[in-house]
């Protein structure tokens, strides 16, 4: 019988990103209406995770609120503070501080708080490979076309990792190498805080980088694997407004595919956004220009758009909805709304009523 072994995750979130531009923390960045951290927690919801903790540092206090209103609900999350900004070798050692010492038993997922495309699937083949190949530590990498800003995996004679070299530090030679560190690991538990005390930030940021771990585990002997991501895209970080935008794209079309999937119709996808709070019944028809968020519902056989932004809006079945704007609002059965409609928060459009051309509803109203 295969004994239990638990497994745990430490979110790194502390990183002020200003790169972003921006009062607002990196991670709490919106993407299909969610920040970027909650998405990485949803992953990690998906797996069998005993306990997360979250390294907060910029903005800690809106962070924490944040995941503690938003956060997935089965999903149990600690918080520590980085309060210098000495690397993620230094963060994940504060992360530790967070687990009971005489409990170093199972396996720790490490991952970044800006990596909002990543799969369940993925990290739980991560962990599986992991576990199956008995290692100390095993990371997630990518092959990548233009690898600029990324950790370069070097490999030692037995195709096993040996170490991550930082792009500030790389030589050419190093440079030249494709295959990128994600910064998403897993760890034999008992091992990581060892080997994060042999840190050491002689480097060219003079940072603890977490990196370094994975040479401390090789030339200790230890098995240090890798697991190549099948879709690269997964593994982007988001640290700029480009990528931001570049990760909601992809995220966007994810989303529509799966409500294609559901049964949804769409018309001209790459001209529909829908939140992933958002919920449509089979044979809802979308046109070109909606755009649905927040708690929406939308019932079967309803037609929205084109050129309609619904925000928090219920809308019945058979109803048709086009070229309006509303928010908090509902739209009763098979009534048809629009065009040139506006659904003021609180407004109720009864079933089976016709609104006129340039119609505001204001709020209670049934006309």
């Amino acid at each position: 019988m295969t004994r239990y072994r638990p497994l745990s995750a430490v979110v790194l979130a502390a990183g002020e990103g200003t790169r972003m531009k921006s009062t607002r923390p990196k991670t709490l960045h919106v993407l299909c209406g969610r920040p970027m951290l909650l998405h990485v927690l949803d992953a990690l919801a998906e797996l069998p995770i005993d306990r997360a903790v979250v390294v907060v540092g910029h903005g800690a206090e809106r962070v924490t609120k944040t995941l503690q209103e938003q956060g997935p609900a089965d999903l149990a999350i600690d918080y520590v503070e980085q309060r210098a900004q000495l690397g993620t070798g230094d963060a994940a050692s504060t992360a530790l501080t967070a687990f009971p010492d005489d409990d170093e038993d199972g396996d720790i997922v490490v991952l970044p708080g800006d990596t909002p495309l990543l799969r369940p699937t993925t990290l739980a083949a991560l962990v599986r490979h992991h576990r199956q190949t008995d290692a100390a530590a095993s990371l997630l990498t990518a092959r990548l076309p233009d690898p600029t800003g990324y950790g370069r995996v070097l490999r030692g004679k037995d195709d096993r990792v040996a170490r991550i070299v930082e792009e500030v530090d790389a030589s050419e030679e190093e440079l030249a190498l494709d295959e990128v560190c994600t910064s998403i690991y897993c760890f034999r538990r008992s091992l990581l805080a060892p080997a994060l005390r042999r840190l050491s930030p002689e480097n060219a940021q003079g940072e603890y980088y977490l990196t370094d771990v994975v040479g401390v585990l090789y030339d200790a002997g230890y098995n240090v694997t890798a697991v190549l991501a099948d879709d690269p895209m997964e593994t982007v970080g988001v640290n700029d407004r480009a990528q931001l935008a570049a990760a909601e794209d992809e995220l966007r079309s994810r989303v529509n595919q799966r409500w294609l999937r559901e049964g949804v119709t769409m018309i001209d996808p790459a001209r529909i956004h829908v939140d992933v709070s958002v919920q449509l019944a089979p044979d809802v028809t979308l046109f070109p220009g909606t755009l649905l968020q927040g708690q929406t519902v939308v019932e079967s056989g309803a037609r929205l758009g084109p050129d309609t932004h619904l925000v928090d809006c219920l809308v019945g079945r058979d109803a048709i909805v086009e070229h309006t704007v509303g928010q908090d609002a509902e739209v009763g059965e098979g009534a048809i709304v629009g065009p040139y409609a506006w659904l003021a928060p609180g407004s109720h459009v009864p079933p089976g009523h016709r609104t006129g051309a340039f119609y505001a509803a204001s709020s209670g109203s049934d006309e």
